[in-house]
């Protein structure tokens, strides 16, 4: 199969509900699940490991070749995004707000993260079919997940059979390499250290740290980057569950960081 685009995909957070964390106090579960999409075409692929060392390049002091965002400090943090917000691709994310879901509602391993996956996947079809460039290119896209701890891939590959059955999903099948679909580890692959920066910095707007802090400046270097169509980000590139107006106790930092796509 001929591909057009190629979208990295990777997440920020857990899907665990209920054993919430507490700011100063140890252990318990993300507020928020944040899975996103790095896009980019074909063409780049080439690129991309240049993309990385790029980031690199301006941290001397850091040891290796691998980028992980939870092991930067706030200034390489600052810099690698701002790096990432330059680039030639789109960043689609879905964002849960884990406090706002009844205790029960997601009962099954990976349940909740293949229903946002769904979401995520919507979005990244989209972008692919609106944007495919000479006529008679296909659109298609080739996805890759960062690899996940528990993921069963067969499964998920059952998941998305099932929603091609579901009139009510508005993935654009046509774009979609199911068969293709794969997963690499984070270290292997210098893409999926790129949409770790994208994932982590949409998280940190919205996820407390453990002194119950937001920060969204990582996302604002994004914003650039981020998929929007007619100026409308949060249809498109950030996409809320639930929605924002059905979200209570939001703190002003949280607020900040939605102000950043209105």
């Amino acid at each position: 199969m001929s591909h057009s685009f190629v979208a990295l995909i990777d997440e920020s957070g857990d899907d665990g509900i209920g054993n919430f964390r507490q700011p100063g106090q140890q252990g318990g579960q993300t507020c928020w699940l944040v899975i996103s999409a790095c896009i980019y075409r074909t063409a780049r692929e080439t690129e991309i490991v240049k993309w990385r060392d790029d980031i690199l390049a301006k941290m001397p002091e850091k040891k290796g070749r691998t980028i992980h965002f939870e092991n930067l400090t706030h200034q390489q943090r600052i810099l690698a995004a701002q790096m990432v917000g330059q680039l030639p691709l789109r960043i689609t994310s879905v964002l849960s707000n884990k406090t706002t879901i009844e205790p029960g509602t997601y009962v099954n391993k990976n349940q909740l993260y293949f229903y946002l996956t769904r979401y995520l996947l919507e979005r990244i079809s989209w972008f692919c079919r609106d944007n495919k460039g000479a006529e008679g290119e296909t659109g298609q896209v080739k996805i890759r997940f960062s690899r996940r701890g528990g993921m069963s891939y067969p499964d998920f590959l059952e998941y998305l059979y099932r929603l091609q059955r579901d009139p009510d999903v508005q993935i654009h099948w046509p774009v979609i390499d199911v068969e293709g679909i794969s997963a690499a580890d984070h270290s292997t692959r210098a893409g999926l250290q790129i949409v770790d920066i994208a994932a982590s910095s949409m998280a940190a707007g919205v996820e407390p740290d453990r002194f119950g802090n937001c920060e969204s400046r990582y996302a604002a270097s994004l914003r650039r980057v981020t998929y929007r169509r007619n100026r409308n980000y949060f249809s498109y590139g950030v996409k809320l569950i639930p929605r924002l107006d059905e979200m209570p106790d939001l703190s002003e930092e949280q607020m900040q960081f939605f102000e950043l796509f209105k």
